[in-house]
């Protein structure tokens, strides 16, 4: 293999999957992954979960402070008046076959409510905002309507009570959903609201870079997190808990006989934190009160029981996406609909990331080292001859 040849920018500084390379300046999440800290424009995590609302979040990642009481009460009903979504789009959803793919059939939602904002292609500041307001207000009812067209059902319109995590309950069901499961939702939305520059924000940053309009950078995003090193690790969890949960197989004998296979274990480890994912630690305590509520606390005991075994046998911690598939389960969401819930909490992010790239805007544009053939030639006598 030839060595590769660097770009002539003098920048010589590259790495696979571009780890640890830093690509741009943002104000909106730090992360540090071997103290297991995660902050929102200065707010660790934990005390966002605990005591503030994902609308409290949205709020602070777009303006980069939480709402007096004033901006909360303004915020929602903004986002109260903004949930309906165009009746043609939820027509075309629902001609979709019943065993369509969950987050493909998303992707084209939010791509269909483009032709049907007018402000679409307006790039101004005040409409990019309007418009991240409409796509946090209205994917959730995408969402729900999607959930009740895979089981033959028809949509529940939105209402405009209640927060996004209590109509989102309410649309799946027609049920008024208890104040613990929305306390729950709630929290898990926060949690996924935002988490730096990961590959689904990334991509939405470069997409915004180039001037294109919202709905196409949100559209990339979706088809960023589809992918199965992305999105999806708790729909993988709770496919492994429900298949334990059906062998009988005692849980710790489990974990042991897939490491002594060199299996892995879903929901443990992280690319990023060294240390207890510190969204874990909520999801963990809101997945008790829940079971707890709900009478389902074998399924707390078994978390219990696998994080245990887990941390003895290879010193690796739980991480969001082990806990986070068993509250939506607890929740009734099933297993394939996991990572579009992810989608509804971190559009906010992903707009407040769009919305930081648009104030001081450079198109994304990095280098390859090249690693191919140099010093071909063609032999002309022989390409003539090839071509008689």
């Amino acid at each position: 293999m030839n060595p590769p040849i660097l770009p002539p920018s003098g920048q010589d500084r590259h790495a696979k999957g571009l780890e640890g390379v830093i690509a741009l300046n943002s104000s909106i999440c730090y992360i540090d992954g071997r103290k297991g800290t995660l902050v929102y424009r200065g707010y660790a995590i934990e005390d966002l979960a605990q005591n503030s609302t994902f609308e409290d979040v949205a709020c602070l990642l777009w303006h980069g402070q939480l709402p007096d009481e004033t901006r909360r009460s303004t915020l929602s009903r903004q986002l109260s008046r903004l949930r309906p979504v165009p009746e043609a789009v939820l027509r075309a959803l629902v001609q979709l076959p019943t065993d369509f793919d969950a987050m493909a059939a998303l992707r084209t939602g939010i791509s269909l409510l483009s032709h049907y904002d007018p402000e679409a292609n307006d790039g101004s500041k005040e409409a990019n905002y309007r418009k991240s307001l409409r796509l946090t207000a209205q994917i959730p009812v995408l969402i729900a309507a999607l959930a009740r067209h895979r089981e033959g059902k028809s949509p529940i319109p939105p209402r405009e009570a209640g927060n996004i995590a209590a109509n989102f309950l309410y649309m799946l069901s027609g049920e008024e959903p208890g104040d613990r499961a929305v306390e729950a939702l709630d929290a898990a939305l926060v949690l996924h609201a935002e988490h730096g520059l990961n590959a689904s924000t990334f991509a939405a940053r470069v997409i915004g870079a180039t001037l294109s309009d919202i709905y196409s950078a949100v559209t990339g995003a979706v088809a960023a997190l589809k992918g199965a090193l992305h999105g999806g690790a708790n729909t993988r969890v709770m496919m492994m808990l429900l298949e334990l949960q059906e062998s009988g197989e005692d849980p710790a004998e489990f974990v042991r006989r897939k490491l002594a296979a060199k299996e892995r274990i879903m929901g443990f480890g992280h690319r990023v934190y060294k240390t207890l994912d510190p969204r874990a630690s909520v999801l963990r305590q809101m997945l008790e009160e829940l079971g707890r509520e709900r009478g389902q606390m074998a399924w707390v005991d078994l978390c219990s029981t696998l994080t245990r075994v887990m941390e003895e046998e290879k010193g690796i911690n739980a991480n969001v996406d082990f806990y986070s598939g068993l509250v939506y389960h607890l929740l009734g969401i099933a297993p394939d609909f996991y990572t579009t819930l992810f989608v509804m909490g971190r559009i906010t992010g992903w707009s407040a990331h769009l919305m930081e790239q648009w104030d001081d805007n450079r198109l994304i544009r990095p280098r390859a080292a090249y690693t191919g053939p140099v010093g071909l030639t063609i032999d002309s006598a022989a390409a003539k001859d090839s071509h008689t």
